[in-house]
């Protein structure tokens, strides 16, 4: 039985819900997108506004243009990261500077950021690796010193938690999910901004929307409803569909049961690997919720083998795999950037050393279980 890397969770509700807006006559941003809008501030608590968007790169995109982020501007940025992370500041054209990342949990390591910090910094934006939160009250703290903004990349932390407080609950100046397909939730393409800056949340709507200053929902599909609008800025083709939305408005139901079925594969790997030569993912920190988006290890120089042969070996039982990330100071483009000065020796030797297992809420153990004994030929 092969075992695919990721398998979307997808049951009779996505798929009436989504039938539901193919009959209604009205199929892209509409009443079903800010129904799921709503559901979403709902669900991080009072006073988070959330603008949904086709990607979550576009969120970070939308966030950097309206935080105020442009030309000539510096973001740290963890190299560690899908390459969305800094692209989407640098189509402001700001550099993206590159910051090594923690061992343990392989999120931004503050005092690398620190010694690379310029005058020209704007913002910090840390991604929350995996699903393992981030200690944002720290990040916050380090952005106040040193007058920054904050911007999440969330991509994988949907339902994570710290402290009693989701993800995006925060204090941060935005912060981005994606609803992309192997996400935690999915919409198939699609992503969430969320803010506790009305301002913010104003210009992202107006912003992706090609600036208009009223939605197509208003003008096209209300009887009687003025033609008339204003263009306010040059912005972008960046909103979510009605469909899309239909789909996440049900995966939203279900995130933490998403999330407790991914927790017990986790869990379940984390049992059956132990005292293996590899190192395995941090849990969740005390009185938090790790998301596990991701269940990267890492194998070490005493194993039997190394990485490379055990992705082969992985393959050659028919199961999916993946490696989470190659660095972005050792890609074509971002080495060549002056933000990729320096060493960075942490996400290097995760990189080398890294193979990211499947992991999905419909996983079944034995399926799991295929894995870990290929795993085990390690030791």
């Amino acid at each position: 039985m092969s075992v695919p890397f990721f398998r979307p969770l997808i049951g009779d509700n996505e798929i009436e819900a989504a039938v539901a807006v193919l009959r209604s006559g009205w199929l892209t941003t509409g009443h079903k997108c800010q129904e799921f809008e709503r559901a979403f501030s709902a669900f991080l608590g009072e006073g988070v506004e959330a603008v949904a968007v086709n990607s979550a790169t576009a969120g970070l995109h939308l966030a950097a243009e309206a935080c105020g982020v442009r030309a000539g501007d510096e973001v740290l940025v963890p190299t560690l990261t899908f390459t969305a992370t800094a692209g989407a500041f640098h189509q402001m054209g700001a550099e993206p500077i590159l910051v090594d990342v923690d061992p343990k949990t392989l999120t931004i390591d503050l005092n690398d950021a620190e010694r690379k910090m310029t005058p020209r910094c704007k913002a910090i934006v840390p991604v929350h690796f995996g699903g393992w939160p981030c200690d944002m009250d720290a990040i916050v703290a380090f952005a106040h010193r040193h007058g920054l903004r904050v911007i999440e990349d969330a991509a994988h932390a949907l339902p994570a938690a710290r402290d009693g407080r989701l993800v995006g609950a925060g204090p941060s100046d935005a912060c981005v999910f994606s609803f992309y397909a192997n996400k935690t939730i999915t919409t198939g393409e699609g992503g969430m901004l969320v803010t506790r800056d009305s301002e913010i949340a104003g210009r992202a709507r107006m912003m992706r929307s090609h600036g208009f200053d009223r939605d197509a929902f208003d003008r096209f599909k209300r009887v009687g409803a003025a033609w008339r609008y204003d263009i306010i800025a040059a912005g972008y083709k960046y909103n979510l569909t009605d469909l899309a939305a239909a789909i996440g408005l049900e995966q939203l139901k279900r995130v933490f049961e998403f999330q407790e079925a991914r927790q017990r594969i986790a869990e379940h790997y984390t049992s059956a690997l132990a005292g293996l030569p590899i190192e395995l993912p941090a849990p969740a920190p005390s009185n938090g919720l790790h998301a596990w988006h991701l269940y990267p290890i890492r194998v070490r120089p005493e194993a039997r083998f190394g990485r490379d042969e055990l992705i082969k070996r992985l393959n050659q039982a028919e199961i999916g795999v993946s490696v989470h990330y190659l660095p972005l100071h050792m890609t074509s483009y971002w080495r060549a950037r002056p933000g990729a000065v320096g060493d960075f020796p942490v996400a290097s030797r995760h990189f080398e050393q890294s193979v990211t297992l499947p992991l999905f809420p419909g996983m079944s153990l034995d399926e799991a279980n295929q894995v870990i004994e290929v795993v085990k030929t390690l030791g």
